[in-house]
């Protein structure tokens, strides 16, 4: 309904602007009256099949996670006139994908650590409670004006069990996806989120997507490539890089984390857990930390969700 010219959801949320697009339709941003804070509404449009598969896993896992770096999913309705579902979260001000983009350089040491931190913390704990995420990404990644960052859609995310079993490999952006879910792998583990992690850093410390282009593994990197089952012998070769002159921006420890993140073989790539150990983090200050030019940033975002929400 309409309240004064401004579009009232269940009585209860003043809808806004536009934050975006997410996996099923706009993303907007609200105000609950009630408990007199914003959220964020995506709108679930119903299919043949009812309410869209990833919707459902994504409902699931939220549901059941609680930690100060996973979005938090406050309330699901369904508006009865049009079956249409409405999934409330917490508001977060944008992704770290589009902060990047209007930062437009490398990120700070100190943002870029307390950023590597937070990711770590939160998919420790959804490792912890037997779940992967599956499809981390800078899109995936939300930020607030404060520099909390929590981690956000799970729709491709899912339980696991040990022995780990048969899960399919379409899953993660191409850029972010590891070598084993790219060559075919049916089974795998919580590293495949470690790979991400380890290429998302890379890219906020260095300005640029690590994994852009093309590269190929070996035996000798990673004992059983030739085994998997998108393995070809007509790959192309390409002459191996030095990654510490690719990662030139970072301090020795940083590297020495960032390529534990990065080893090949998924058995030997480091744990959340372990990662959050790394003398990296010795020297850490406080955070969050306040990202630069957030002032200038927050009005360039605040003048695009207008325009986008007159139009």
């Amino acid at each position: 309904m309409m309240n004064n010219g401004t579009l009232t959801l269940f009585d209860r949320y003043d809808v806004g602007c536009e934050l975006g697009k997410g996996t099923y339709g706009i993303v907007r941003k609200a105000f609950d009256t009630r408990q007199q804070h914003h959220v964020a509404i995506k709108c679930v449009c119903l299919g043949e099949e009812g309410i869209p598969s990833t919707a459902l896993r994504e409902i699931s896992l939220l549901r059941s996670l609680k930690h100060i770096n996973i979005i938090r999913l406050y309330d699901i309705k369904v508006h009865q006139p049009t079956g249409e579902l409405f999934l409330f979260y917490e508001c977060m001000e944008m992704d770290l994908y589009e902060y990047m983009k209007l930062y437009g350089k490398s990120l700070p040491d100190d943002l870029s650590k307390s950023y590597l931190k937070q990711m770590l913390l939160g998919i420790d704990y959804i490792h912890s409670n037997s779940m992967l995420h599956r499809d981390l990404k800078p899109q995936n990644i939300l930020i607030d004006w404060i520099g909390s960052l929590k981690l956000a859609d799970f729709g491709l995310g899912r339980h696991f069990q040990m022995p780990m079993r048969m899960y399919t490999h379409e899953v993660i952006t191409l850029w972010y996806r590891s070598p084993e879910i790219l060559l075919g792998a049916k089974t795998y583990t919580t590293s495949v989120d470690l790979w991400s992690i380890g290429t998302i850093f890379a890219e906020i410390t260095h300005n640029r997507a690590l994994f852009a282009g093309e590269c190929t593994p070996d035996d000798i990197t990673w004992p059983g490539f030739s085994t998997m089952p998108d393995h070809k012998k007509t790959f192309p070769q390409w002459k191996a890089q030095n990654m510490a002159q690719l990662l030139c921006n970072l301090s020795p420890d940083a590297l020495q984390l960032t390529l534990q993140m990065l080893i090949y073989d998924p058995d030997r790539r480091i744990t959340a857990k372990s990662a959050l150990e790394s003398t990296y983090f010795q020297s850490m200050s406080n955070y969050p930390i306040i990202p630069p030019q957030i002032n200038q940033i927050k009005n360039v975002v605040v003048t695009e969700n207008t325009t986008l929400s007159n139009n």
